[in-house]
């Protein structure tokens, strides 16, 4: 009990006689875990619009004839063959016809005289709701379109384009920014500590002559990193989720929050990421501690 409250007196003493270097690397920790944050927030509700999106994604194949039962078996192999798929939809010339006299409504009246099967058949794909798909769909296509007996493939080729490079750009952001995170934490934390040991020095090289084991020297610059990168990560957090409230409050209208929600972090994920600041300055402090004393 003695050795724990001489610790955490140490840290405590640490903190308050270097708050100026210690304010400085409290910025950096929270400027980078914001950094970090934002665009991994970003990332993920681009990932939730994905998944929202891909209810509705589907390929139709438009065929030359319709297709008989042992037909249809065949393009269901093939099709599987490719890709693992939710659903796999054959629609008749009928069943086409009937789908667009639907869409009509009131104005069913201008296929009066139209035929009921002029429009072609058709298979309806619904790919599986993963953001691979999203790279595979174009090469998807092109497989359909080389089948035997198809007219022409169709699906949302442009957004699904425009959102998998967005969402590639966003996942290269993040890795970026957590590299800027990593670094900026590890390097900022352990030059800190490092200039406080050695502006200690002597006070440091006495405590050892008394009989101060490696461990109670060390320990209290490795609760100082800890605690700096508790506070760091909790004050980023809390910009941000500020930041993401003022979003939501002006510029979110009804219509595009209930088809895209913008959703916070969950609690799981702000622990992660405030346990993961703590474990990188923790980091840093034990490194440059390990280095001084081993001088």
């Amino acid at each position: 009990m003695k050795f724990f409250f001489a610790v955490i007196s140490q840290t405590w003493r640490n903190i308050i006689e270097t708050w100026r270097s210690q304010l400085l690397s409290l910025m950096t920790i929270t400027l980078s875990v914001l950094i970090f944050a934002f665009f991994y927030l970003v990332y993920m509700n681009a990932l939730h619009a994905g998944d929202l999106l891909n209810n509705d994604l589907r390929l139709i194949v438009y065929l030359e004839e319709q297709p008989d039962y042992p037909l249809q078996e065949e393009y269901r192999h093939k099709i599987e063959k490719f890709d693992k798929v939710e659903k796999i939809e054959f629609v008749s010339r009928l069943e086409a016809y009937d789908r667009f006299k639907e869409q009509l409504h009131e104005n069913q009246d201008v296929l009066q005289d139209v035929p009921h099967d002029f429009l072609p058949a058709s298979i309806e794909i619904y790919p599986k709701r993963t953001l691979d798909t999203l790279s595979r769909i174009k090469l998807f296509s092109e497989y359909l379109q080389s089948l035997p007996g198809v007219l022409k493939v169709q699906y949302g080729r442009e957004w699904v384009e425009r959102f998998y490079s967005f969402v590639q750009l966003l996942r290269i952001i993040v890795f970026l920014s957590g590299a800027l995170l990593v670094l900026t934490t590890t390097f900022m934390m352990g030059h800190s500590i490092r200039l406080t040991m050695l502006t200690r020095k002597k006070e440091l090289e006495l405590l050892r002559l008394v009989g101060a084991s490696d461990n109670y020297i060390r320990v209290p610059f490795f609760l100082e990193g800890a605690l700096l990168g508790a506070v760091g990560a909790g004050a980023g957090l809390g910009a941000l989720y500020l930041l993401f409230s003022w979003i939501a409050l002006h510029f979110s209208g009804q219509g595009v929050s209930q088809m895209f929600p913008f959703n916070f972090f969950s609690g799981s994920s702000v622990g992660i990421i405030i346990l993961l600041a703590m474990l990188l300055c923790a980091g840093g402090s034990f490194t440059s501690t390990h280095k001084i004393i081993n001088l």
